[in-house]
């Protein structure tokens, strides 16, 4: 059996509407799953770099002899130092390793080299990244003790 042809319009008579196209929903809505889909751990990763930089896990002073300073990486250069905590004349240090970020900070570190100093740090765990530097312990300032 075949369908019946729609009836012809009688003249003067508007011809009748023409069906809708089908819809694009399918098509707009993959590309907002894939969108989601990629977007959403650029995201995260963002959000986690920018939360483990903002809080600190502990922060602290640390006292020592000002050993080694230098700014090192291939393509992120951070300034990196070493402080010797000595406890009793005689006895090996302990070497205790850090990262500056600010350049202030690292002008008065360079000028304290070989002195007596005050560190003031702050800890930052789970850096996705050695961008950032070398430690976890980030150097806020520097006193000069001697």
């Amino acid at each position: 059996m075949t369908d019946p042809l729609p009836p012809e319009p009688e003249p003067g008579e508007p011809p009748p509407p023409a069906p809708p196209p089908p819809p694009q929903r399918k098509r707009r809505r993959w590309r907002l799953w894939l969108a989601v889909a990629l977007l959403s751990p650029i995201l995260l990763f963002v959000l986690y770099t920018v939360g483990a930089l903002s809080w600190s896990y502990s922060e602290g002073t640390r006292a020592g002899y000002l050993q080694k300073f230098s700014k090192k990486g291939w393509v992120c250069k951070t300034w990196e130092g070493e402080l010797a905590l000595t406890t009793v004349p005689g006895v090996a240090p302990t070497l205790w390793e850090f990262t500056v970020r600010h350049d202030a900070t690292a002008r008065q570190l360079n000028v304290a080299l070989g002195r007596r100093v005050l560190l003031f740090y702050r800890e930052h765990r789970g850096l996705p990244s050695r961008c950032f530097g070398e430690t976890s312990y980030f150097v806020d300032s520097v006193k000069i003790v001697q």
